[in-house]
């Protein structure tokens, strides 16, 4: 197992033995504070644990200073091109402030930055990304992994000159291969945290995929402790995914759903049935199993293996609970005897 430094962000930390925590971005206009602000509130309610907001100006650094009143959640500053917007950002409140080494600047700005963000106990996000890689990287090494690499290692060295060593670092691509192979070369070279995502993923399910393949390979090598998975659509399509990929391999609790493809024997309607679960369960972090089966072939097997089972029949639903059926109930009461069920459990799961 890696061993790895701990960084605090905010409530959170990030690193050492600590759960992998999941991010995601706002994708309002940073200078729209009702707009920003209300993303930021319904990331949290959707269980993001750090949330990263655009700062292209001096403007935006104003909203986000309004933000941090409103919300405990950690909030990131996202500093492109100008080294004083990232120094406002810090002295405004975040929690941490990310830069891009192929874009804020000569060596003086980053030193800057980090006698600054030293002064106020924030930490730097050293993200590189293979789209705005630095023109000496690109000719030295082409765009491959080892270019991105060198372009984080060379701004984490000038940040540990001056002394900075709350640093946590990201190298970031579009090509699933060249981040797997990037983070991988990280991970042995330092022992920061390491943010791990696949950039520019792509929309909806495609990114999806893309990210699962790619943050799920590193966190089996055990490398990454924290992620966030980037799709071109609704942040909180973010979040969910983040989860899942944890849950997945057992690295985050929460409810699992089990629910069948469906079929012409099915006598629920278990897509709608299961969309509906996940929606009201997504925020929910402790361990629950719910099994939702259209018919019988395989239903009653499955629901005695859950926490909470059902099982459509021919004029109505079973309804099981720690493998025991406890009653038919009306098709038509199914949501909310569900959701009665799932609180009473989890209640008595405290």
């Amino acid at each position: 197992m890696r061993e790895r430094r701990k960084v605090k962000v905010g409530k959170l930390y990030i690193g050492g033995d600590e759960r992998i925590t999941v991010q995601t971005m706002t994708k309002t206009d940073s200078h729209d504070f009702e707009a920003t602000v209300k993303q930021v509130l319904e990331l949290e309610r959707y269980s993001a644990d750090i949330i990263r907001v655009s700062i292209p100006d001096e403007e935006s650094v104003e909203v986000i200073r309004r933000i941090k009143e409103r919300t405990d959640v950690p909030i990131v500053a996202d500093v492109h091109y100008d080294y004083r917007i990232a120094i406002e950002s810090v002295k405004a409140g975040v929690d941490k402030v990310r830069i891009n080494p192929g874009n804020i600047g000569e060596r003086w700005k980053v030193e800057e930055i980090a006698k600054v963000a030293k002064d106020h106990g924030v930490p730097i996000r050293v993200g590189a990304n293979s789209g705005s890689l630095k023109r000496k990287m690109v000719e030295k090494y082409g765009y491959s992994s080892l270019a991105l690499v060198e372009s984080a290692l060379e701004e984490v060295r000038i940040l540990e000159s001056v002394g900075f060593e709350d640093i946590v670092v990201a190298v970031k691509s579009s090509d699933v291969k060249m981040m797997i192979e990037a983070n991988e070369i990280v991970a042995g070279m330092v022992d920061y945290p390491i943010h791990v995502g696949l950039t520019e993923a792509g929309p909806g399910i495609l990114g999806m995929v893309k990210s699962s393949i790619g943050i799920g390979r590193l966190l089996m090598e055990g490398i990454g402790d924290t992620i966030r998975v980037s799709l071109s659509d609704d942040p909180k399509q973010e979040i969910i995914t983040g989860r899942m990929i944890l849950r997945s391999l057992g690295l985050d609790e929460g409810v699992e759903i089990i629910s069948c493809p469906t079929c012409s024997r099915s006598e629920l309607d278990v897509r709608k049935l299961a969309h509906f679960i996940f929606e009201k369960t997504i925020h929910l972090r402790r361990k629950l199993k719910i099994s939702i089966m259209g018919c019988m072939v395989n239903g009653i097997g499955e629901a005695r293996k859950t926490d909470i089972g059902v099982v459509g029949v021919k004029d109505g639903f079973l309804l099981y609970r720690e493998g025991e059926c406890v009653g038919k109930f009306d098709k038509k009461r199914i949501e909310g005897i569900l959701l009665e069920t799932i609180d009473d459990v989890m209640g008595s799961l405290r």
